[in-house]
């Protein structure tokens, strides 16, 4: 299975998050952004936050005014399978590889992406298969949009 990765984000801090051309991936993150929220976001198995191009497509059409990285995601991704993105599977864009290892917890900060700040909409307890994903870095290198995404493992 193969996909595209639709926007690279990043920011110095908080959401949303900004489109750039390229961004260096390490096992930290992506080069140039950072978390306010330490505890809860970001670190080693935190490394790099996903979300589906698709998913933001239809929350548009139920009247949301996401947008790619305003959630905070550093990668809006598109072509996937996102249900059969679970923990334990592997990507590969390049020479870079993650592996996904969490659903991400929506909070408060993203409010504004969603009417009526219903964050919980983009929950995986309450919409499974409907979240951002945490993913930590297998290989570092660079991430660029247009790069193929490609599951290069299943769990």
């Amino acid at each position: 299975m193969t996909g595209r990765i639709e926007q690279v984000s990043i920011s110095p801090g908080g959401v949303p998050k900004r489109a750039v051309s390229e961004a260096r991936v390490t096992r930290d993150g992506l080069v140039g952004d950072w978390q306010l929220d330490r505890k809860h976001h970001g670190g080693p198995d935190r490394a790099v936050c996903l979300l589906s191009a698709e998913l933001i497509a239809r929350l548009n059409a139920e009247g949301h005014p996401i947008a790619p990285g305003t959630t905070g995601e550093n990668l809006t991704v598109s072509g996937l399978d996102w249900p059969a993105l679970v923990p334990g599977v592997r990507l590969a864009a390049g020479d870079v590889e993650l592996e996904v290892v969490s659903y991400a917890t929506p909070c408060k900060t993203i409010r504004d992406s969603f009417t009526e700040g219903r964050f919980e909409r983009i929950s995986q307890k309450t919409h499974p298969g409907e979240s951002r994903l945490y993913a930590r870095v297998i290989r570092e290198g660079t991430v660029r949009p247009g790069d193929a995404l490609r599951v290069a493992t299943t769990a």
